[in-house]
C-alpha cells in the first residue's frame, strides 16, 4: 500500500508539473502575441524622405523660408460668375499681411534666382507658365475660351506662399467658346510654378522646383508627386519647394505627376505637366 501511494504521488506530481508547464507556455505565447500587436500599433508613421542624390543630381527640400502664415490673397475683380470679353480684362486682388514689391527678408542668402522687383503674385491660367505681378491691380489680354485661374503670393525668389489663405482659384469664360467643360475645383489638382524660362551664370547652380496643390495633401502613405528631372525620378511625399543642384548646361526637362494613394495618376486636365528650362553660362547678347 505504501508503494502504491508513493507511485501515485510521483505520477500526480509529474502530471501537475506538465500541466503547469503547458499553462505557462500558453500564457507566454499569448503574452508575446499581445506584445507584437502593441508594438505594431505604436510604430510611428513613416517619415517623408526629403533628400536624394541620383544621376549626378542633388535634390532636397527647402524649408527655412519666412512662412507668412497670416498672408491672404482674394480675387475681387472680376466678380465670380461674370462673363468676360476677349481683349483687355481688369484683375484686382485684395492682399493682406503681405507686402508686394518688397524683397523677402532672406533673399540675399538664398543663392536662388531672385526678382529685383520684390514679392509678387504668380498668375497662372490653365496651368500655363505664370506671369508675375508686383501690384494688386493689372490688365490681362485674353482670347475667347474657358479659363481656370490660380493666383498665389510669391516670395521675391519665386517660392509660393503655402499659407491657407494665400491663394485664389477661379474659373471663368471669355467670349463664347465652343465645347468647353467646367472643371471640378473641389477635386485634387496640382499646378506647376518653377523653374521657368532661362537661367544664366550663378543662377544655374541651384534651381528651385515649386508646385501648388489644391484640395490635396501629400504623405508617405497617401498622395505623392513624382518629379522626373532629366530622366531621374524623385517621389515627393511632403509639400515643399525642392532645390536641384548638379544640372548640366543646356535644356532641362521636368515632368510632374500627381499620384493617388494607389500610385496611379490623379485625374485632372492639368496632370501630368511637362516643362523645359534652359541653363547657360552667359546670357546671350541682345
Amino acid at each position: 500500500m505504501k508503494k502504491l501511494s508513493l507511485f501515485t504521488l510521483a505520477f500526480l506530481s509529474m502530471w501537475g508539473l506538465q500541466s503547469c508547464t503547458e499553462t505557462t507556455t500558453k500564457a507566454d505565447n499569448h503574452s508575446t502575441e499581445n506584445t507584437e500587436k502593441v508594438d505594431q500599433a505604436e510604430k510611428p508613421a513613416a517619415a517623408a524622405v526629403t533628400h536624394w542624390e541620383k544621376g549626378g543630381l542633388k535634390v532636397y527640400a527647402m524649408e527655412d523660408s519666412p512662412k507668412f502664415a497670416d498672408a491672404s490673397l482674394e480675387l475681387e475683380t472680376p466678380a465670380a460668375g461674370l462673363g468676360l470679353v476677349a481683349g483687355a480684362n481688369q484683375f484686382k486682388f485684395n492682399v493682406s499681411n503681405y507686402e508686394l514689391a518688397a524683397q523677402t527678408s532672406d533673399a540675399e542668402g538664398k543663392g536662388l534666382a531672385n526678382s529685383g522687383k520684390g514679392q509678387h503674385i504668380h498668375f497662372i491660367l490653365n496651368n500655363g507658365p505664370y506671369s508675375a505681378h508686383y501690384s494688386n491691380e493689372f490688365e490681362k489680354e485674353l482670347d475667347d475660351g474657358h479659363y481656370v485661374l490660380l493666383a498665389f503670393l510669391s516670395r521675391s525668389y519665386h517660392e509660393s506662399v503655402k499659407a491657407p489663405a494665400a491663394a485664389a482659384i477661379r474659373q471663368f469664360v471669355v467670349g463664347e467658346p465652343a465645347n468647353f467643360k467646367e472643371m471640378n475645383l473641389s477635386a485634387p489638382h496640382m499646378f506647376y510654378s518653377r523653374p521657368k524660362g532661362a537661367y544664366y551664370g550663378a543662377d544655374t547652380k541651384k534651381l528651385m522646383l515649386d508646385f501648388y496643390l489644391a484640395n490635396v495633401n501629400l504623405a508617405p502613405d497617401g498622395h505623392k508627386v513624382r518629379a522626373t528631372i532629366n530622366g531621374n525620378e524623385f517621389v515627393f511625399t511632403k509639400w515643399a519647394p525642392y532645390l536641384i543642384e548638379g544640372l548640366p548646361m543646356g535644356t532641362v526637362k521636368i515632368k510632374l505627376e500627381l499620384l493617388g494613394p494607389d500610385g496611379n495618376l490623379v485625374k485632372s486636365r492639368f496632370n501630368p505637366v511637362e516643362r523645359e528650362v534652359v541653363l547657360a553660362e552667359m546670357k546671350p547678347e541682345s
